[in-house]
C-alpha cells in the first residue's frame, strides 16, 4: 500500500554501488563473468545508475583487479550509467581508455581516515584530486566526489559539521558534479543528517530536490549510509525531507570498508525501494526482479543476503505483495503528497 508524505521528492535516483562497493571487500575473488551478469541483472531490474568497478591498483583492492576485463563486457548496455572510481591520474587514464564517461574520486573528512585510506592528509588528498577532476571535466566526463566519514570516525569520534562542510566546498570548487556524503561507519542519526544538510545549504551547497539536477552553480548532493546501527533508512528519510533525491544503495546490502573495520554493510537497495515505493516515490525499479538478483548473487557468494526485504520476499514470495513502483499520477494522488579503496 502507498501512503505518500508531504515534502518528499517525486522521484529518487538510486546510485547502485553493489558491484563495486558491495563486492570490493569480499575475500574470495568473484569471477568477472559473475560480476558482469550481476550488473546486467541490476540494469534489467530498472536501475539506471550502476557503479561498475574501480581503477585502483590491484595491490590495494584485489577484488577489482579485473576492471579492464569487466568494463568492455558492459559496452552494449544501453540507457545505463556506469560510473567508475578513479584514485588518481593513472586510474583516470585507464578508465578513459575504455570509454568511461563518469568517474568518481574519493576524499575523507577526517585526517585519520585519509591516512588509512589514501596515505595522505585531507588537504594532500584534495591536492591530488584537483588535477584529476580538472582533466576529467576538460574531457567532458561527469565527476562525482565521494566524501567518507561525514558523521563519525572510528579513531576520531564524532566529526564536526564545519569540518565536513569545508571539504565539501573544496570538492565543489574543483568542479565535481555530485557530492556523495558518506556515513562510513553507520553512526549518523536523523538529527545529525539534518544539521549537516542545513549547514551545507547555508554554505551555498543546498540539496537540489531533483535527481541528477544540480542547483545553479553547485553540485547535486547524494547520501551514502551504512546500516551499522540500523539507522540507514531513517537517515535517508531525513535527507529526502531536505530535498536530497539521489541515494546510494547496494543490492542485497552487500559491502563494508576494508579500512574501517567497524563499517558494516551498505543500505540495502531492496530495503530502500520498499520504503520509497510505500511513500509513493518513483524509482523505476522492479523490486521483484531486484530481489531475485540479490538472491542469485547471495547464492554465488555462499551466504544469505543481509537485506531484510530480500529475506522477507524470498521467503514468502507467494504471499507478500510489495508496493508497486508508483507512476507520477499515483504518487501525487493525495493532497498531502507533494577505497579507494572505499566510500
Amino acid at each position: 500500500m502507498v501512503f505518500p508524505m508531504a515534502g518528499l521528492p517525486t522521484r529518487v535516483r538510486i546510485h547502485e554501488v553493489g558491484p563495486r562497493d558491495g563486492l570490493q571487500n569480499e575475500s574470495a575473488i568473484v569471477p568477472v563473468e559473475v560480476k558482469a551478469e550481476f550488473i546486467r541483472r541490476l540494469a534489467a531490474a530498472g536501475l539506471r545508475t550502476v557503479e561498475a568497478t574501480s581503477f585502483v591498483h590491484p595491490k590495494w583492492v584485489p577484488q577489482l583487479a579485473d576492471a579492464e576485463e569487466l568494463y568492455p563486457r558492459l559496452a552494449d548496455l544501453e540507457g545505463v550509467r556506469l560510473p567508475v572510481l578513479v584514485p588518481n591520474a593513472r586510474g583516470l587514464e585507464r578508465a578513459s581508455a575504455l570509454g568511461a564517461r563518469e568517474v568518481a574520486v574519493f576524499a575523507s573528512a577526517t585526517e585519520s581516515f585519509a591516512k588509512a585510506n589514501l596515505n595522505r592528509t585531507v588537504d594532500g588528498a584534495l591536492e591530488m584530486f584537483a588535477p584529476v577532476v580538472a582533466r576529467a571535466k576538460s574531457a567532458g566526463l561527469r565527476v562525482r566526489g565521494y566524501l567518507s566519514m561525514c558523521f563519525g570516525d572510528p579513531w576520531e569520534g564524532p566529526v564536526p559539521v564545519d569540518q565536513v562542510v569545508r571539504v565539501c566546498r573544496a570538492l565543489a570548487g574543483m568542479g565535481c558534479d555530485e557530492l556523495s556524503l558518506g556515513d562510513t561507519i553507520g553512526v549518523a542519526t536523523p538529527g545529525h543528517v539534518h544539521a549537516l544538510l542545513t549547514a551545507l545549504g547555508t554554505a551555498g551547497l543546498p540539496a537540489s530536490g531533483a535527481p541528477g539536477s544540480a542547483p545553479p552553480g553547485g553540485p547535486t548532493l547524494a547520501v551514502h549510509f551504512h546500516d551499522t546501527y540500523g539507522q540507514a533508512l531513517s537517515n535517508t528519510l531525513a535527507a529526502l525531507q531536505h530535498g536530497v533525491a539521489t541515494v546510494d544503495a547496494s543490492a542485497g546490502g552487500l559491502g563494508g570498508c576494508p579500512y574501517a573495520k567497524s563499517a558494516t554493510g551498505n543500505l540495502a537497495t531492496e530495503d530502500l525501494v520498499w520504503m520509497l515505493h510505500g511513500l509513493g516515490v518513483e524509482t523505476g525499479v522492479d523490486l521483484t526482479r531486484l530481489t531475485a538478483t540479490s538472491t542469485w548473487m547471495a547464492q554465488r557468494l555462499g551466504r544469505p543476503s543481509p537485506s531484510r526485504t530480500v529475506r522477507a520476499l524470498a521467503g514468502t514470495a507467494a504471499s507478500v505483495t510489495s508496493p508497486a513502483s508508483p507512476s507520477s499520477a499515483e504518487s501525487r494522488s493525495t493532497p498531502d503528497s507533494p577505497a579507494p579503496k572505499e566510500q
